[in-house]
């Protein structure tokens, strides 16, 4: 094949020719179709809500604490004033860094019209006087064993069938707080008053179309009027302050210096029921920095994160068998750009087909060489544990993308639209025996007025993509205190 003949220059002085639409090098596409693409993935996956879709996720919401208070009246084991965080976004949509091998596969459309992460302490550590034993000397990085030993009587009595039990030469015993029995627990206690709760079922009352275990997280979808929520509950140990294991990532320059406060960063951290490769599963917990997460997303620019959700759509399930890449490790890798890149780069708006094809570059780079750092613990490679042929096989796939990023943009929008038609058609089926109003003859006087919707959905407009902290008494569940970010209503 000749090649094409060179341009004569101009003469000097002579106007420059237009230059032509900006191309990817890699692939050929055009930025700019890039960009009309992502922004058209955004506009489909973006969630509406008007007044009765404000008040079906308000009564979800409220029965999920309800069922959370009657399972603390069980056996006394949750704190009386628990604390929960709840992330918009299920499980599977990384939102929080758990393995995703033994979930169920549920596809929004299908299954569920929205999703959403809560974790709910089973121990609340929160008094700086609470001796603590993090015990990280059988685990692997970013992981720990959690020692009772130095509890009370009390706590330990109420948990011992909870834990694992190491006796010591000098006669001592030991209790470690096992995820997997905690889970257990969790499992059945939900299971138990959710029976009680549908033998005497209320007028309005949330349909529980499924509940399930998926290794050590509840997964509970919910039929509210023409909705359909899942809910993954994850039992967690909550902290205040910071762990000694992330100390030397608070020393480091970030991209978040001067935008939030380092208080903010550091208000607490969980363990979260998930153990490392080669870890025992009965004793191993990892640590979790969810709340810091959901402040340092105040700081990301919108045109970085359509970039990150319209990746994240392409890759879910292109590398989700074998499982090796979650879109945890696409999350880590989007912080790690935070911090490499110029704020004032990652904030132009029309560069968020750069930031797409930056994404699935950083993606492959860290396949092919086996390493996803943690974000607050660096130290801890995220993919060490991967054989050489599952990388090589993802990289591949990842290959394949790259080389035509527009034509799986295409298949992912696609997909989303396809979950939205599902969604409406259910809708439409299901708009009779929508939630009654509570002005309607019969309503349940118990049930949340339209003010309670009006103000979900304020928040919801008001705080798009910000994390819902909820404090609540199990013995007045009526009166919930939402706490969105540092707000407290």
């Amino acid at each position: 094949m000749a090649a094409p003949l060179a341009s004569k220059p101009g003469p000097p002085g002579a106007p420059s020719k237009p230059a032509g639409p900006e191309l990817d090098f890699r692939s050929g596409a055009r930025t700019e179709e890039l960009n009309r693409l992502i922004q058209e993935f955004a506009k489909h996956d973006q969630r509406e809500y008007d007044d009765q879709r404000a008040l079906e996720i308000h009564t979800a919401k409220d029965f999920i604490f309800s069922m959370l208070g009657m399972v603390q009246k069980l056996d006394q084991k949750l704190p009386v004033a628990n604390e929960y965080l709840l992330l918009s976004g299920g499980v599977r949509e990384g939102v929080v860094d758990l393995d995703l091998d033994e979930l169920n596969v549920y596809a929004r459309g299908t299954d569920y019209d929205m999703d959403f992460t809560l974790l709910v302490p089973a121990l609340k550590l929160h008094d700086r006087n609470q001796p603590v034993t993090l015990d990280m000397r059988h685990s692997a990085l970013c992981h720990s064993w959690l020692s009772l030993r130095l509890f009370d009587e009390g706590t330990i009595s109420k948990w011992k069938d909870c834990c694992t039990i190491v006796d010591h030469i000098n006669g001592a015993t030991n209790y470690f707080f096992s995820p997997t029995k905690v889970a257990d627990w969790f499992y059945d206690s939900i299971s138990i008053v959710l029976s009680e709760i549908q033998k005497k079922p209320q007028r309005g009352m949330p349909k529980v179309e499924k509940v399930e275990k998926n290794g050590t997280i509840i997964s509970i979808i919910l039929g509210v009027g023409s909705s359909r929520m899942l809910y993954d509950i994850v039992p967690v140990v909550s902290f205040k302050g910071w762990p000694a294991v992330a100390q030397s990532w608070l020393m480091e320059n970030h991209f978040w210096d001067g935008k939030i406060t380092e208080e903010e960063v550091i208000s607490g951290f969980y363990l979260v029921p998930a153990c490392s490769y080669k870890g025992k599963k009965d004793n191993e917990w990892r640590l979790s920095f969810a709340r810091s997460e959901v402040q340092l997303k105040k700081c990301i620019s919108s045109s970085l994160m359509q970039a990150y959700q319209a990746c994240k759509a392409i890759i879910i399930k292109l590398l989700s068998r074998p499982k090796a890449i979650s879109p945890y490790h696409l999350r880590s890798m989007m912080l790690w750009a935070c911090d490499r890149l110029p704020a004032n780069y990652l904030a132009q708006e029309d560069s968020a087909a750069h930031f797409l094809l930056g994404l699935i570059d950083d993606l492959q780079h860290c396949l092919v060489n086996k390493m996803c750092p943690n974000y607050f613990i660096p130290q801890c490679n995220m993919l060490e544990h991967l054989s050489e042929e599952t990388v090589m096989l993802h990289a591949r796939k990842l290959s394949s993308v790259r080389s035509d990023p527009a034509e799986h943009l295409r298949t992912a929008i696609e997909h989303v639209k396809a979950a939205n038609r599902l969604t409406l058609e259910l809708q439409r089926r299901g708009s009779t025996s929508s939630i009654p109003s509570p002005q309607s003859d019969g309503g349940d006087p118990n049930q949340p007025d339209d003010r309670l919707a009006k103000k979900l959905q304020q928040l919801v407009t008001e705080n798009p993509g910000k994390s819902i902290s909820v404090f609540i008494n199990p013995d007045d569940v009526t009166r919930p205190h939402f706490r969105i970010d540092d707000k407290f209503f």
